[in-house]
């Protein structure tokens, strides 16, 4: 094989698809001397690339409408690429990169257009047989690239700026922090790609936590969440920070707390990626399993449901509201576990 100067990854989904696809910069960069590895990501996620020690260029899609305009795309990558991964495969995304003039085209074997790819993967993830981190690693075998990945090995390569980091501790004091209690940053919205913990539960364990006087717990979510996160705030220790914080600014609160309690949604990812400590909360199911979509941390507690076996769908666990027999309590005795030792 010629030596490779320049490759390309294309995540343009959600943060958490992207943060899951983070590694394969660092192990390009393990194997292949003097690699430019660049992201093509939608305008949302690109800060989170950008903070990416691993990352050499981030490309943002150009949409119009949510829609992947084709001519301003092809414009942008045209020749400039020898070989392009196809993390998270559409039609259009597709149809760039084969118009764009990159020789080598790594996505999946199973799509209708997947004859606009050269090097195929025939790996279905959707029956979740192993975890969509390593499903990326894996597309690397198309550039004989072997790398054994687990959750103790594995490099996101995030890095926070200083001064992002002061400034969001600075808004923390303005807010009642006083800048010895332990933050722990709950998160309880999703984008409903899974099932979340009933919102009553949620808030029976910040009630709980809200009693440690050595906590203080952080609320995170979009302006589009202040309702729900102020459902939440069930005292002064507790700091509704709803709509306050980037992306950016997101990733320095989570690097600086010491618990993140978070349902199947970007910020549970962010956190793995920054070997914090996790409780996140997953349904059984193959689909949206932790086996596929868990944090991939050895820093991580899950709890997931006691009255299904996971030999269900979607529809079934909420008819039968499975999440709903997640014990509190034995979540409170992880948490305590936790302070206790950090």
């Amino acid at each position: 094989m010629n030596i490779l100067k320049n490759i390309l990854i294309v995540r343009t989904d959600r943060i958490g698809d992207v943060i899951l696809s983070l590694p394969l910069a660092w192990i390009l960069k393990k194997h292949i001397p003097n690699v430019k590895v660049s992201f093509l990501v939608r305008d949302y996620t690109a800060p989170l690339v950008k903070n990416c020690k691993y990352v050499d260029e981030v490309i943002v899609l150009s949409e119009k409408n949510g829609k992947v305009q084709i001519a301003e795309n092809v414009k942008a990558l045209k020749h400039k690429f020898d070989v392009c991964i196809a993390a998270f495969p559409t039609f259009r995304s597709a149809l760039v990169l084969f118009l764009s003039g990159i020789k080598t085209r790594i996505g999946s074997g199973y799509r209708w257009y997947s004859f606009l790819f050269n090097k195929k993967v025939y790996e279905h993830r959707k029956y979740g047989e192993r975890h969509e981190l390593e499903f990326n690693v894996r597309m690397l075998q198309k550039l004989n690239i072997i790398e054994e990945v687990n959750t103790t090995n594995v490099d996101f390569g995030i890095v926070v700026d200083n001064s992002v980091t002061e400034f969001v501790l600075n808004k923390l004091r303005s807010l009642g922090w006083d800048g010895n209690q332990k933050i722990v940053v709950v998160h309880p919205g999703s984008g409903g790609s899974a099932i979340d913990l009933p919102k009553e539960k949620l808030k029976e364990l910040i009630e709980c936590l809200a009693a440690n006087e050595n906590v203080v717990l952080v609320i995170t979510g979009s302006a589009s969440e202040t309702e729900l996160c102020n459902y939440f705030t069930v005292s002064k220790k507790v700091i509704n920070s709803a709509g306050m914080f980037n992306l950016e600014e997101l990733t320095a609160m989570i690097k600086n707390a010491e618990i993140v309690i978070a349902n199947s949604t970007g910020p549970i990812h962010l956190a793995a990626g920054l070997r914090k400590n996790i409780i996140g909360f997953y349904p059984k199911f193959a689909a949206v399993s932790p086996k596929r979509w868990g944090p991939y941390s050895a820093n991580a507690k899950i709890f997931q449901p006691t009255v299904c076996d996971g030999k269900c769908s979607r529809d079934k666990c909420n008819k039968l509201n499975c999440m709903q027999s997640i014990e509190i309590e034995k979540v409170l005795v992880a948490l305590d576990e936790i302070l206790q030792r950090n």
